[in-house]
């Protein structure tokens, strides 16, 4: 029987082109772009493997972890695969700790993107390799951040939504304005929308006093 796969992800174009590159090996049982929309999904369709974004829409904005979490009781043989454009150590840490087998970036191959959901359906612990340094912590319960044992709230960093986040964190690491529009599946102009709404909420000038804010905060 072939593994049937949910996928998890507010991209419209990223999840049909997922679907597409994954339907030849496995079953597609369902999609879904929010947090509501997630649960009752999961929890319709009981799938092996649930392709996961981290940045969900929706719910109490706990996003990919809210879903993990609220979803373990309603479908138990489920497993979760996170699948982001983040490799943040927050983002990581929250959904391993909520309970994903994996996380791999979306600049995974189509091919070991098959690979990976085979191995964690076959019970095998699946993540980047770059990001191996903060599963490590994750999994070991090793706080995050300085003296807590939960990721550090940063009010700067809040006041960014989601998607701010996504595209202050790809500028950060010396991204065009081109590669970020392909890498998120949106227009330039709205990249640029994004990044004027990122520097006037943490009041910042231009793209280098960015970078230099999110290498002080070790987000890039």
């Amino acid at each position: 029987m072939p593994i049937r796969v949910a996928v998890v992800d507010d991209h419209e174009m990223f999840r049909a082109g997922v679907i597409a590159t994954l339907q030849p090996h496995f079953r597609i049982v369902g999609q879904a772009a929010d947090v509501e929309g997630s649960v009752a999904m999961i929890a319709d369709t009981q799938p092996d493997v649930v392709l996961l974004d981290v940045h969900v829409p929706g719910g109490e904005g706990g996003g990919g972890a809210e879903i993990l979490m609220r979803s373990r009781a309603l479908a138990p043989a489920s497993v979760f695969l996170a699948l982001s454009v983040s490799d943040s150590p927050q983002d990581v840490g929250s959904v391993i700790r909520a309970g994903a087998r994996g996380y791999v970036t979306k600049t995974i191959t189509g091919e070991d993107l098959i690979s990976s959901i085979k191995q964690v359906n076959e019970g095998y612990a699946v993540f980047s390799p770059k990001l191996a340094g903060f599963v490590l912590s994750a999994f070991q319960g090793a706080p995050l951040a300085e003296d807590t044992g939960a990721p550090a709230r940063d009010e700067e960093l809040d006041r960014l939504s989601a998607r701010e986040q996504e595209v202050m964190r790809l500028i950060a690491r010396g991204y065009t304005y081109k590669e970020v529009a392909a890498e998120l599946f949106i227009s330039i102009k709205t990249v640029e929308t994004h990044v004027s709404s990122v520097l006037r909420k943490l009041q910042l000038s231009n793209r280098t006093e960015l970078t230099r804010w999110a290498a002080d905060r070790r987000i890039v």
